[in-house]
């Protein structure tokens, strides 16, 4: 909304100009000034947030900084709002019916508060411009807007309600286009009489705080009453040196006695300077005079009414001396006016000016640490990053280095601890007796604990040669391989942040290293066979194999068997149970049909038959030759000696002749596959160290190259940060010029409104 013209009042000693366009020129000016100030506040808590937010510009900006700005923008804003609201104000008081509301209205030039005979002011009223066309009021602790044409109607509206005391305030809201003097944002409180409440306290904290003058209208037909000086005086102690007229309304009944008039205006001036010099002590002794005026409000209402409906002012009943009375309050005006104008600028404005410069020079000292940690920390992270560079470098090469090194190590260790297995199980399959001999548990012929007691074996061998395996290697291979991490931890330690080199130690396991020996017996000894039929020591299978050897028994025993199995009747093949050695059961033959009773007889009385010819043949022919040789009592010796040995091996054919058969068969048959896998074991061993000394070195090498990555990582973050670290210097220098060109503002009005003019 274009801004009032100026407004020309002829009764006016300021011309067509109004002191109290001061106060508004003034509002406007620190309004726009504030306006800015408060959206630089707003830029500087964005900037301070985000850079104390940003992790890589740590202690740039501090949270306590953060928080100071964002409690100057929160004061910005509530000053800026109080601004808005800010207008001078006065206040009048005095006892009832002193016309209080008359001088108010005359300085309104209309009728606006209800006034005279019958009309009595119960609550403080307050009269303010509106840009509205129509009048309306606001009763305390309501926002409804009360239509009011008339003054008639507004004091209805003030008598009608009954809710209003004499410490509440109505707000009267009157037309700007009707009332010049509304227009320079001025607010008039009209109040009720000092006499009709012993409240004053509350009166002064609720209306009188900010007011920028007062004026104490009292009759001149009377003097100065205790009840009015006992406000003041309550005022004076609230406020320091408070702006207070002296309005000695009434003045036209002097006219009725002029030849006491002068008098009478000299006790009265008299009584008045005393009390706001002496008693007050607002003003001195020579402005006071200036602050004291001897009026008739209402004849002066009169006259501007019936000027403003174009009749002659001066037209009517007017007591004698009537333009000089209309002079005086015209001077009150002008010096209430330039009084008000100067008081509200400076009592409005001026704690809000210096504050405004503290918040100003407050955020620039923040804008100014901000930029010198910024430029610091800028020099440090480039020092760093150079220093970075130069140890990833380092590293790298380093790496390279120690790559080759530790490959020979663990291949050198891996052989030597290959050859020690190597060695160590040979050993231990020479006494792979004592290990069998050492087993107990209950054995009988019988397949199914047969089954169950090998089973048993199998696991005490694996565990037994495990053990002493362990025994004999464990020891010095963890000690090899301890001393090889820890050669490999020493090598890569300088390679290592700081942070790493003190847990280093958590790279490598705390467990004792310890070799699996995976004999797997009960795979290579699954096909195990065990023969532990009586087999007479002198028999003739077993004398076969004495003097043939194995193989050669084998293959003869086979030939004379296909000759036997010759002469006999073709006849199906009964299954019976293999008398030699595993490898030359036969195998059943499915296609053969089960024999009858009789069929089996005849079979075995044809074989018992031919086998009793055969060998009465052959007895028969060397025992003639042996008869004509030795004699028959040698033959009666050896036979008899021949079938006690039997007979002795016979009886001592007992269960654990049986186990120990058993025992002796596996140790045979299990040494010379054990054999077969100690290249195997001893390789797998070897493996296990390399694996596990490669892994070691691997998690090494991992946290290597995890700080390559790391450093890489801090590369690129302090490139990063020193760009906006450079972008941070120039947003705060940039914030700290805005902040000189508001002080410079700031200063301006200062200098213009706030300093006194010589």
């Amino acid at each position: 909304m274009a801004s009032a013209p100026h407004l020309r009042r002829s009764d006016s000693a300021q011309g067509e100009f109004s002191p109290l366009k001061r106060f508004v020129v003034a509002k406007k000016k620190i309004s726009d000034v504030f306006e800015q100030l408060l959206n630089y506040v707003k830029e500087t808590s964005e900037f301070v947030e985000e850079t104390c937010g940003n992790k890589a510009l740590e202690n740039i900006a501090s949270q306590d900084q953060k928080l100071e700005i964002q409690a100057y923008a929160d004061k910005l804003a509530v000053i800026k709002e109080v601004l808005a609201r800010r207008h001078m104000k006065v206040a009048f008081f005095g006892r009832t019916s002193n016309g209080k509301s008359t001088v108010v209205n005359a300085m309104l030039r209309d009728r606006v508060l209800p006034s005279g005979i019958g009309h009595t002011t119960n609550c403080f009223l307050s009269v303010e411009g509106t840009d509205d066309d129509k009048a309306y009021l606001k009763t305390e602790g309501s926002d409804e807007e009360k239509s009011i044409k008339t003054v008639n109607q507004l004091a209805h509206a003030l008598h009608m309600d009954e809710s209003l005391d004499a410490g509440c305030l109505v707000r009267v809201f009157w037309p700007k286009t009707k009332c010049a003097l509304l227009r320079d944002d001025l607010v008039l409180v009209d109040s009720p009489g000092t006499d009709v409440t012993t409240q004053l306290d509350s009166w002064i904290d609720k209306f009188c705080l900010d007011a920028d003058v007062f004026v104490l209208v009292a009759n001149s037909e009377s003097t100065l009453m205790n009840t009015e000086k006992h406000f003041f005086h309550k005022v004076n102690e609230r406020l320091s040196k408070p702006n207070i007229f002296i309005l000695n309304n009434r003045w036209d009944a002097s006219a009725n006695e002029p030849e006491y008039m002068e008098d009478v205006r000299k006790q009265h001036t008299d009584r008045c300077v005393n009390f706001l010099v002496e008693e007050l002590k607002v003003v001195d002794r020579d402005q006071a005079p200036n602050r004291i005026f001897f009026v008739s409000a209402k004849e002066v209402l009169n006259s501007r009414m019936q000027r403003a409906q174009g009749m002659p002012e001066s037209g009517g009943a007017l007591a004698e001396g009537f333009h000089e009375r209309m002079k005086e309050f015209q001077c009150f005006e002008r010096r209430f006016e330039e009084c008000i104008s100067q008081s509200a600028v400076k009592t409005k404005f001026e704690q809000h000016t210096i504050r405004a410069k503290l918040i100003t020079e407050k955020v620039k000292s923040i804008m100014d640490a901000i930029n010198i940690e910024a430029a610091e920390k800028r020099v440090a992270a480039l020092e760093d990053r150079e220093y970075q560079m130069d140890r990833l470098e380092f590293v790298k090469n380093q790496l390279n280095l120690l790559i080759d090194d530790i490959k020979k190590k663990i291949k050198a260790i891996s052989e030597d601890v290959e050859s020690k297995v190597s060695f160590a199980m040979g050993e231990e399959i020479c006494r792979l007796h004592v290990i069998v001999d050492e087993f107990h548990s209950d054995f009988h012929p019988s397949p199914h604990v047969l089954k169950i007691y090998k089973s048993e074996l199998l696991a005490h061998v694996e565990e037994g040669m495990g053990k002493n395996l362990a025994f004999r290697c464990s020891d010095a291979v963890h000690a090899s391989v301890q001393s090889s991490q820890r050669y490999m931890m020493d090598s890569m330690l300088p390679l290592l942040p700081s942070a790493a080199q003190s847990q280093v130690h958590m790279l490598v396991p705390s467990r004792k290293f310890d070799l699996s020996y995976d004999l797997n017996c009960a795979t290579i000894c699954s096909d195990f066979q065990e023969n532990i039929e009586f087999r007479f020591s002198l028999g003739w299978t077993v004398l076969v194999h004495r003097f043939l050897g194995s193989v050669n028994a084998q293959r003869a025993l086979k030939l004379v068997d296909q000759n036997f199995q010759g002469s006999r009747p073709a006849l199906p093949m009964a299954i019976t149970p293999s008398s030699g050695p595993p490898s030359i059961t036969a195998p059943p033959n499915n296609e053969t049909a089960v024999m009858s009773q009789e069929d089996l007889m005849v079979a075995m009385a044809t074989n018992v038959a031919s086998l009793t010819s055969r060998t009465s043949m052959s007895v028969l022919v060397v025992g003639g030759v042996v008869w004509k040789t030795v004699g028959w009592r040698l033959i009666a010796l050896s036979g008899s000696l021949y079938g006690l040995l039997y007979l002795y091996e016979r009886l001592t054919w007992t269960t654990k002749a049986k186990e120990r058969t058993l025992k002796r068969q596996f140790v045979d048959y299990a040494t010379d596959k054990l054999q077969l896998i100690v290249s195997f074991t001893s390789a797998n061993c070897s493996h296990q160290v390399q694996q596990e000394m490669a892994a070691t070195f691997a998690r090494l090498c991992q946290q290597v190259g995890q700080t390559q990555k790391e450093l890489e990582a801090e590369i690129r973050q302090l490139t990063a940060t020193i760009d906006q670290l450079e972008t941070v210097q120039s947003h705060s220098k940039s914030l700290r010029h805005k902040a000189t060109n508001l002080e410079k503002q700031l200063e301006e009005f200062t200098n213009l409104y706030l300093t006194p003019q010589q």
